[in-house]
């Protein structure tokens, strides 16, 4: 039997262990490996083979000291060429790119809060990454793109196409990880790189500038990182007014949700934990509750839910329906800790919070992965009222530690999550539908009725620690995906 090898080149603006800013981060760092890992019993007669490109940050900089320099070439620009330099490394056994230039500072971040400080560097990375393909003369069947940093390839690609054989048969696939965020604000960059405007008629006029909108006009297929997130793009609600383009290109839309690093998430083997355990050992669990309480100088009383909540400060998390639902539910018995920072706001909302009710609430205002990990391994119930929510990881994460979501129902927390109110032998955390801090509130007065049935607690439990949300299952979607789009064109 003959194997076919689908060749994927995938960008993206981060990848984990090299640098790590987001989710897409462990996306980027996970799903090409996964991909280039999947078993023969499930491909079969195919395989894939991912090769990731980057730009070359300062952040992988003082992580990388001794990269291969691959050659040297130059991108077109209004004020002449401008030399671009390849770099190869190899990370975790996964064949990556790094790209450097003028326009990619050596001591810039990962991003800028300015998209139109961001624009130049990535529109030369995106198109960079293609001249990269040219002069390895190695032709992807598919590209890869992910959010608004890396889209514009998938646009360039598809203009280069009119006038040269080299991405003739290379596919594009545009993974779209928070709509909202389009790349406004880097029109100037288009002129600067002699990119002209769509003229497509069925997308908007204030969005032919910008690159989202541009990759998700030309990719032959999009996907978002959830399939409920993949329909809620289609509605006025999320759909940023972008829905009626989107309704357009329903049928090359689907949903894949992000998975999660199992053997990184694994209350077995964390260290960074009091105390180890897995879903045969649940009752050690305890422990790692008590060494946090003690932490947070709150009461010790295993009776008492302990919530917490992980999160950026950001209206779309829903922080404040969340806060806001914790004063009005101060008659009922609980402590909670807010670790995140964000919104200045929302950042003294927390602390007001706190200040507000000293014995039962506290405030980490701070990144701190760590802590994140000690919460999940000790708390009982994790707060993620997210006002939208493409995928999520934090519900995944709380799931696989024994710490049982109450979300919102939306994207990928609906997609990942079995309300245990309507189920008593599948259900894996509690959902709310109504945007409000009302609904948050009778939802959690639902939960803290349950938790003293430690029987029915231990189960929700165990159902979330047993859910399989590890890479494999993504990649297998996603090489399905390739694979169809190179059946299709033949």
């Amino acid at each position: 039997m003959t194997t076919k090898t689908i060749k994927v080149l995938f960008l993206a603006a981060e990848a984990d262990p090299l640098v790590k800013v987001g989710g897409l981060g462990d996306v980027a760092g996970s799903l090409p490996r996964a991909l280039n890992h999947l078993p023969d019993e499930i491909t079969g007669d195919y395989k894939v083979e991912v090769r990731l490109v980057l730009p070359f940050h300062s952040a992988i900089r003082k992580k990388i000291t001794n990269p291969t320099h691959l050659f040297d070439f130059t991108i077109n620009s209004r004020h002449g060429p401008l030399t671009a330099k390849a770099f190869q490394i190899e990370a975790n056994g996964l064949l990556t790119y790094l790209i450097a230039g003028a326009a990619i500072a050596e001591d810039s971040p990962v991003y800028s809060p300015d998209a139109s400080i961001d624009g130049p560097k990535y529109l030369f990375f995106s198109l960079a990454t293609l001249e990269l393909a040219k002069k390895l003369d190695w032709q992807p069947d598919i590209l890869h793109a992910n959010d608004w940093h890396t889209a514009i390839a998938v646009y360039a690609m598809n203009i280069q196409k009119k006038s040269e054989a080299f991405f003739k048969n290379t596919h594009s696939v545009l993974t779209v990880h928070n709509l909202p965020f389009m790349g406004n604000g880097t029109e100037a960059a288009f002129d600067e790189f002699l990119l002209p405007a769509s003229k497509y008629p069925r997308l908007p006029w204030w969005a032919r500038k910008f690159p989202l909108p541009l990759g998700l006009q030309t990719a032959d297929r999009i996907v978002a990182v959830s399939p409920t997130y993949a329909n809620e793009i289609l509605t006025p609600e999320y759909g940023c007014g972008l829905e009626t383009f989107l309704k357009a290109r329903r049928k090359a839309i689907s949903g894949i949700v992000n998975g999660l690093d199992q053997e990184s998430w694994d209350p077995s083997r964390d260290k960074t934990t009091a105390v180890n355990f897995s879903a045969k050992s649940l009752e050690k669990r305890i422990e790692n509750k008590n060494a946090l309480t003690a932490e947070f100088s709150l009461d010790k009383n295993p009776s008492i839910p302990l919530l917490i909540l992980i999160s950026r400060m950001d209206p779309q998390k829903g922080v404040d329906l969340a806060i806001d639902g914790l004063r009005k539910a101060v008659n009922l018995q609980w402590q909670a800790i807010l670790l995140g920072t964000g919104d200045p706001k929302l950042e003294d909302a927390c602390l007001a919070l706190e200040k507000d009710f000293p014995n039962r609430v506290r405030a980490a205002i701070r990144f701190d992965a760590a802590l994140s990990r000690r919460m999940y391994a000790g708390a009982d119930i994790l707060l993620m009222p997210s006002r939208y929510e493409p995928c999520g990881l934090a519900q995944m994460m709380a799931m696989r530690y024994g710490c049982v979501p109450l979300a919102r129902s939306t994207g990928g927390l609906q997609d990942t999550i079995t309300d245990a109110e309507n189920s008593d032998t599948k259900g894996t955390g509690f959902l709310f539908k109504p945007a409000t801090s009302l609904a948050f509130v009778e939802t959690l007065q639902k939960v803290l009725k349950i938790f003293p049935n430690q029987v029915r607690w231990s189960a929700i439990q165990k159902r979330g620690m047993a859910q399989d949300f590890s890479w494999q299952k993504s990649a297998f979607d996603y090489a399905n995906l390739y694979r169809n789009l190179e059946e299709d064109a033949n």
